[in-house]
């Protein structure tokens, strides 16, 4: 199998910044990187230059994902800003993996080449799961 890890993902409408205090301090969790939008495109608009675009908590040896998301995002619903991410050893794999995960259901990112080094896709399945997929290149 091909799929090395399954991670939550907490996409928190503009509130990543206070959710990674609260968790630091309840959880003792360890902050372990923090990308903010501005980091990786300098001409973003300003009022996403300081949202957090990617953070990575470590929870005992797991790790938490956290985002922002985009200020026009509408505010997750109860629990629906968590979406599972998926590291993916192979390109094709991830989009053998997008495509059944995305029938009957919603794209909200088509497989693109990402500016981090990776292929990603974003999609909501058929039963109102996120799924976040990456692949890093080789």
């Amino acid at each position: 199998m091909t799929i090395q890890a399954a991670t939550p993902y907490l996409v928190l409408g503009g509130q990543a910044e206070q959710a990674i205090e609260f968790y630091q301090a309840a959880l003792r969790a360890k902050l372990e990187a923090c990308i903010r939008f501005g980091d990786m495109d300098k001409s973003c608009p300003e009022a996403l230059r300081n949202r957090i675009m990617h953070a990575v908590l470590r929870v005992g040896s797991a790790p938490i994902f956290l985002s922002d998301g985009s200020p026009e995002d509408a505010p997750p619903a109860a629990g629906g800003g968590v979406s599972i991410a998926l590291d993916i050893s192979e390109e094709a794999e991830l989009r053998r993996v997008f495509d059944v995960l995305s029938a009957g259901g919603r794209v909200v990112a088509p497989v693109m080449d990402a500016p981090w080094g990776a292929w990603f896709a974003a999609l909501n399945d058929k039963f109102e799961i996120n799924w976040m997929l990456n692949c890093t290149k080789k």
